[in-house]
């Protein structure tokens, strides 16, 4: 039998606590730091995990996100928005849709 799939958020304090109240693992007030600890345990273990992480630390640079991310499929990684500005959110991967798409890929209208 297989191990289940941890679900495992990252970020800010006040954010984390939504998602706490849902069921995740929580890391409030995560640091760079925490994430790459937190990454290495679960590649070590052999856990299937999907980790949500707050923008500023999925915009780190660490080694073991970025083996996570070069590897996919066991372990996922997404970002999420800052709870305090989700408007001016733009995930990273948008700048490669509009790169392979086209710049008006994203647009409001464009799915119409």
């Amino acid at each position: 039998m297989s191990a289940p799939t941890r679900l495992v958020a990252l970020g800010q304090a006040p954010l984390m606590e939504g998602f706490r109240l849902i069921g995740l693992e929580t890391h409030p007030d995560a640091t760079h730091e925490t994430v790459e600890r937190v990454l290495a345990e679960m590649v070590r273990a052999g856990d299937k995990a999907l980790v949500l992480l707050e923008h500023h630390l999925a915009a780190g640079r660490g080694p073991w996100l970025e083996q996570v991310r070069s590897e996919g499929g066991r372990i996922v990684v997404t970002e999420i928005p800052p709870l305090a500005a989700p408007g001016t959110y733009a995930p990273a991967v948008d700048q490669l849709v509009r790169a392979i798409l086209g710049p008006g890929a994203l647009d409001a209208e464009a799915g119409t």
